[in-house]
């Protein structure tokens, strides 16, 4: 496979797409942010000082969407159609789920700003949890699906 992001002398270039077909582009990512029991019972009885966590984290999230292109050096500006942040608590194992989908209708995927969403809206609930603990653990940010583009559809196996 060949890396699209080095010119023929091994320097970084940003991949022109201006070749590349519009089409209808989808990405899922996920990940976690797990923490001590007190911790997420304080998220769901709205006790954390600094206001409603998985609000304001939603709402970072799809601004991390928004700023992909701004932190990832080689990723483009896109415009953005649609992004979605959804949670889902474990409270078994003291942990929120974070699900980002984002939608455009481009020449260039939308991986980078889901998985960017899901870090954002992890790091929102750390930044404004962190008083209370600071053993919360971010983990397993991952892609679980993407479709359109010349590539096609990547369906994460689910074990």
């Amino acid at each position: 496979m060949e890396l699209t992001h080095f010119d023929d002398e091994g320097r970084a270039k940003m991949v022109n797409v201006g070749d590349k077909g519009i089409t209808e582009r989808v990405a899922v990512a996920r990940g976690s942010i797990s923490m001590k029991p007190e911790t997420l019972e304080f998220i769901l009885t709205n006790r954390i000082k600094k206001g409603d966590v998985l609000a304001v984290a939603q709402i970072g999230g799809i601004m991390g969407v928004k700023k992909t292109g701004d932190l990832i050096p080689m990723c483009h500006n896109i415009i953005i159609e649609g992004a979605d942040i959804r949670f889902s608590i474990d409270k078994n194992n003291s942990r929120i789920n974070i699900e980002a989908e984002v939608h455009i209708t481009g020449k260039t995927g939308v991986e980078m700003e889901a998985l960017t969403a899901v870090s954002v809206a992890a790091l929102t609930i750390y930044d404004m949890c962190k008083a209370v603990d600071k053993t919360m653990t971010i983990d397993n940010i991952r892609l679980i699906k993407k479709s359109g583009g010349r590539s096609g559809t990547f369906m994460r196996e689910v074990l």
